[in-house]
């Protein structure tokens, strides 16, 4: 089986969602299928230098092939070309393509070469097609949407949700593609950093609870919600130190924002800001805190509370992170509305009850290593491919 997986980038700089395609193609390498990824050398829309890697060369990695193609003529839109002209020369050389993204202009245009070329195709939204998502930029994906997304949903093999919430949500165009809801994997890391290793670093004593809040800084992610409740419970003299790990380049400035806010505030004090985090600082921030937090609006999936249980932290999340209901099944963490109100109440109680930590912990990384390793997402994902060639 030749699977083609088309990404716009795969730059640390547009997150989990993205990255996660270089873990799925991996593990379906690992699984004996073959594997091409094609993508673009994009890091950034705002003046970043572009990734630096051979462009339009195969190159052999982790056991797959990726190319990347240079962004032209519109970098900004992660647009290329020359992969569109790769791709039209190749796809028959291929059983199935799995692309990644809507609403993004090199995945419109690939999906509707693959359709040209008959070559069957999956679109995965990434959360695009959530009504909350929609909403930004409103009039425009309206005509984007139908004009083009819909064609394309339309002659997809299949749409592929990370959630059966996403798919039950997912606005389609009046378009009747089935449904594929496969989650998306994370690596269960072999070793972690020392323990109390980040706590050291930066200076926390070992009696204060660690609550981490490791995502993209955007307004989704409901730091409007989470810095006032956590400014209550200082005032009530809980104690805890918050670490606020991320960026956001596409938007400086709601992230200078969320900054001045924590600046202005009681919390100063008792906030770290570490910007964007990877590696061993990454893991070890995971690894030493109690609780990580993610009160999001929307999300479709969540990698982010997928790799912090990974490294057996619970998590206190949002009902419209939409892997809620699997998390609160395994008892893995804490789940609140987005309510400022409901929100504080749960760190309240789970701040004042540290004896159920350590039970939430292990259920945490039982609950991704049998449901959201790479190895078990594999092994679906191929039976979706083969049903579809079938």
């Amino acid at each position: 089986m030749k699977i083609l997986q088309i990404v716009p980038s795969v730059s640390l700089i547009y997150g989990g969602p993205s990255q996660m395609v270089l873990g799925l193609s991996q593990a379906l390498a690992l699984e004996g299928i073959d594997v091409t990824l094609i993508t673009t050398n994009s890091n950034g829309d705002t003046g970043q230098a572009p990734l630096d890697v051979p462009l339009g060369k195969e190159i052999e990695q982790d056991g797959y092939k990726v190319i990347y193609f240079p962004c032209y003529p519109f970098r900004r839109y992660k647009f290329s070309l020359p992969l569109l002209q790769w791709l039209g020369s190749n796809a028959k050389q291929y059983d199935l393509a799995h692309i990644h993204a809507l609403f993004s202009p090199v995945s419109t245009a690939a999906a509707t070469i693959a359709r040209q070329q008959k070559l069957p195709y999956i679109m995965r939204p990434l959360g695009t097609l959530d009504p909350a998502d929609l909403q930004k930029k409103k009039q425009l994906k309206q005509i984007y949407g139908l004009l083009l997304e819909k064609p394309n949903l339309a002659g997809a093999s299949g749409i592929h949700f990370t959630s059966q919430e996403e798919a039950k949500i997912s606005e389609k165009y009046g378009t009747h593609t089935p449904d594929i809801v496969i989650p998306l994997g994370v690596n269960i890391p072999e070793s972690l950093p020392p323990l109390g290793k980040m706590r050291q670093e930066l200076d926390i004593a070992p009696e204060i609870p660690i609550i981490l809040f490791m995502s993209r800084i955007d307004p989704k992610k409901g730091l409007d919600l989470l810095l006032p409740a956590l400014e209550t419970l200082h005032q009530e003299a809980i104690k805890f130190h918050f670490i606020l790990a991320g960026t956001n380049p596409q938007d400086p400035d709601y992230e200078n924002s969320i900054a001045e806010k924590i600046k202005q505030s009681s919390l100063n004090s008792i906030i770290t800001i570490t910007g964007f985090v990877t590696g061993e600082t990454k893991l070890g921030l995971l690894q030493d805190a109690d609780i990580f937090v993610l009160p999001s609006y929307y999300e479709n999936f969540g990698i982010a509370v997928a790799e912090a249980m990974a490294t057996g932290t619970p998590v206190v999340i949002s009902d419209r992170v939409h892997i809620w209901q699997e998390i609160e099944s395994a008892a893995a963490g804490w789940i609140s509305s987005c309510e400022l109100s409901q929100l504080t109440q749960t760190l309240r109680q789970v701040l004042l009850h540290p004896e159920n930590w350590q039970e939430k912990a292990m259920n945490a990384r039982n609950l991704v290593q049998n449901q959201y390793s790479w190895n078990a997402i594999a092994k679906r994902m191929i039976e979706a491919y083969q049903e579809i060639l079938n």
